[in-house]
């Protein structure tokens, strides 16, 4: 196992674990910021508004990002500096994915007042 694996695996997956419920209401709120237009498309145009969301909209990824390194130990953002550009790829496709599998979560809440 590769020394970013390891990382991933040690580090990345168990504080975006963690961090799971913020993820999700963070992005409930990146939803609202941009005039609840998420709400109008179908599940692949969903997944692919949240791909684009972590992909291309930088200062969500970085928030994205601070959130969880911000739970990292001192030695743990010693090792994440070492090559944080691989491992910010492995955390946003991870993050990315989470966000993706829990998609039925942003559904519109007006529907689910009616």
């Amino acid at each position: 196992m590769s020394n970013d694996e390891r990382f991933q695996n040690i580090t990345l997956r168990p504080v975006i674990k963690l961090q799971n419920d913020l993820l999700i209401e963070v992005f409930r709120n990146y939803i609202r910021k941009h005039k609840n237009a998420f709400y109008e498309l179908n599940v692949e145009q969903g997944l692919n508004y949240i791909e684009n969301a972590i992909n291309k909209d930088i200062k969500f990824r970085n928030s994205m990002k601070g959130m969880i390194i911000g739970q990292f130990t001192i030695e743990e953002y010693m090792s994440y500096i070492e090559n944080s550009s691989a491992l910010n790829k492995r955390m946003m496709s991870i993050v990315k994915q989470r966000l993706q599998d829990n998609i039925m979560l942003f559904s519109n809440p007006a529907c689910l007042a009616s």
